[in-house]
């Protein structure tokens, strides 16, 4: 059972919120089109000045911008970006007005609509191997949900608002996931995409949870702390 979240369900850190996002629904209705999405993959981010350490691996890390504006703003809109120039990838956006984060949704399964997802996957992608395939990775997801920046870049999830022919809303289980996995973001550059941020947050066992791979310089950043002596009191 689900309920529709409310800004105060997302007033917190997003390293706080994004293990309650998992088993929470995305519905959305694009063009008189309804899909939802139930969510088994999150990644937290967190801007500047925002919890108690700096985070290098976010779109916010340096301070308000154009394109990060939707993360500076009211919780429960989504922050909808482009990624190499062709997939629109969907946050949650977490935290009081002025303090920057971001829930990357970076899996899911297509719990209805799955016709219509995977027509706009084809549409955009030209293959879909198996239903899993169809929301499993961040771009998939935005496909599949139909969310396309920049026409949908701030849409409230928790208001439901109508915003360029769509419309979303997000909503939370009743009682949240128990069995929780966490570990380094996946393709993240950097010390950010290792342990020192294990602020992605997945379903162990869920099928459509994306495959883990190393972001540019994070397996040699890892390898750097591993072999860091302990410090001694």
């Amino acid at each position: 059972m689900t309920r529709p979240a409310t800004r105060a369900d997302l007033a917190g850190l997003p390293v706080e919120v994004a293990p309650l996002l998992l088993g929470a629904e995305l519905q959305t209705e694009v063009s008189g089109e309804r899909v939802v999405v139930r969510i088994s993959e999150v990644e937290a981010y967190h801007g500047r000045g925002t919890g108690d350490r700096s985070d290098p691996g976010s779109h916010a890390r340096s301070g308000p911008t154009a394109r990060n504006a939707t993360m500076w703003g009211e919780p429960g809109h989504l922050y909808v970006y482009l990624s190499h120039g062709i997939h629109s990838c969907v946050n949650v956006v977490c935290g009081p007005a002025g303090v920057a984060g971001g829930i990357l949704l970076r899996g899911g399964e297509i719990v209805e609509g799955a016709d219509v997802a995977e027509r706009r996957r084809l549409e955009r992608r030209g293959t879909v191997r198996t239903p899993r395939d169809l929301a499993r990775g961040p771009g998939r997801l935005g496909d599949a949900v139909g969310l396309r920046y920049p026409r949908h870049d701030g849409i409230d999830a928790v208001g439901g608002g109508e915003l360029a022919g769509a419309r979303a809303r997000l909503l939370l289980p009743d009682v949240p996931v128990r069995d929780v996995a966490t570990g380094p973001r996946v393709g993240v550059a950097g010390e950010a995409g290792t342990d020192a941020f294990p602020w992605r947050f997945w379903i162990p066992g869920d099928p459509t949870v994306s495959a883990f791979r190393w972001g540019r310089g994070a397996a040699e950043a890892a390898a750097r702390q591993a072999d860091t002596p302990p410090v001694l009191d």
